[in-house]
């Protein structure tokens, strides 16, 4: 594996993700700080920390393990973002900005997965 774990454009979307539901969850209800909040942005920080640990793991199968973990996340939270909508918590923009890099991130997720499969 050539390139360090920062040149990969998933990872990249995934912290751009992870920025994404920071400024979503901002103006959630204090009640929630450590509900909804909480889990939505440990999960979107889980999704690029788990492409980095697959990417320094020392077989494929261990990395694709870890991108099935980021994947696992990324399904987590979009059913999350569900969630938050149906309360009426953020801002709607915000809440499709971070959806939309969800759907980018997993699509890459899979398409890398396949590859290492092959």
């Amino acid at each position: 594996m050539g390139t360090a774990f920062k040149d990969l454009i998933v990872w990249q979307r995934a912290v751009q993700m992870s920025l994404a539901i920071y400024r979503f969850t901002s103006s959630f209800p204090v009640v929630e700080q450590y509900g909804l909040t909480s889990q939505l942005r440990r999960a979107a920080v889980s999704v690029a920390s788990n492409i980095a640990e697959g990417y320094g793991r020392s077989t494929r199968g261990e990395y694709v393990q870890s991108l099935g973990h980021a994947r696992g996340s990324i399904c987590e939270i979009q059913t999350q973002l569900v969630i938050a909508s149906g309360l009426g918590y953020g801002k709607e923009e915000l809440r499709k900005a971070a959806d939309n890099l969800t759907n980018e991130v997993s699509r890459m997720l899979v398409a890398i997965m396949r590859k290492l499969q092959q």
